[in-house]
């Protein structure tokens, strides 16, 4: 069961956020007195609700924040946080909400694309991967096998082999899972 604590300064706002989630039998919303037997995994929150770094933003360090907004100037805010975060419009569907509320309770980063990444003009921060890491880090999330990659990229499987290896050690990880979940929590590839 994922919990789920709105925190959102419209009752309306919450009210139908509550109602839309009540559809999905593993997400039980909770209320605003939570007790250290009632934490919440992921709290939805809008930006007129308030600072994320504010008093009136206490709340368990491992929960997930959710983040309903159309303005990117809030990503900043969020990234600068140690929690693990999504940011989405204020628009998005019931099906984009419970998505992103599941993933968050894994530990995902999500969000959408238009207000996570930087316009096409400005660099995007890569992190501890070269560039070639992060196409194979893209291939990887997608599934493709080491030949594939190969394929794709137009390298040989050896290759391949060798930034697997290589991504494996910047990222302290063992394996391909591992892999691309450090790299959606990295922000460096989104699915």
């Amino acid at each position: 069961m994922i919990r789920v604590l709105l925190k959102l300064s419209s009752p309306a706002l919450r009210a139908g956020l509550q109602a839309l989630l009540a559809s999905d039998k593993t997400i039980k919303v909770v209320n605003d007195s939570l007790d250290e037997e009632n934490e919440a995994d992921v709290i939805v929150t809008s930006a007129s609700f308030a600072s994320l770094s504010g008093p009136q933003f206490d709340s368990p360090s491992s929960a997930g924040v959710l983040l309903l907004s159309d303005d990117q100037p809030h990503v900043e805010e969020m990234k600068r946080s140690s929690r693990v975060w999504g940011i989405l419009p204020t628009d998005s569907s019931a099906e984009e909400l419970t998505a992103a509320i599941h993933a968050l309770s894994q530990g995902l980063i999500v969000g959408a694309p238009h207000l996570i990444f930087e316009s096409e003009g400005e660099s995007i921060e890569r992190g501890p991967l070269t560039e070639r890491e992060l196409e194979v880090l893209g291939l990887l999330s997608r599934g493709l096998a080491n030949k594939q990659i190969a394929l794709e990229l137009g390298i040989s499987e050896h290759t391949v082999k060798f930034h697997v290896s290589s991504i494996y050690t910047k990222l302290d990880v063992t394996n391909r899972t591992e892999a691309v979940r450090a790299g959606l929590r990295g922000g460096w590839i989104a699915l």
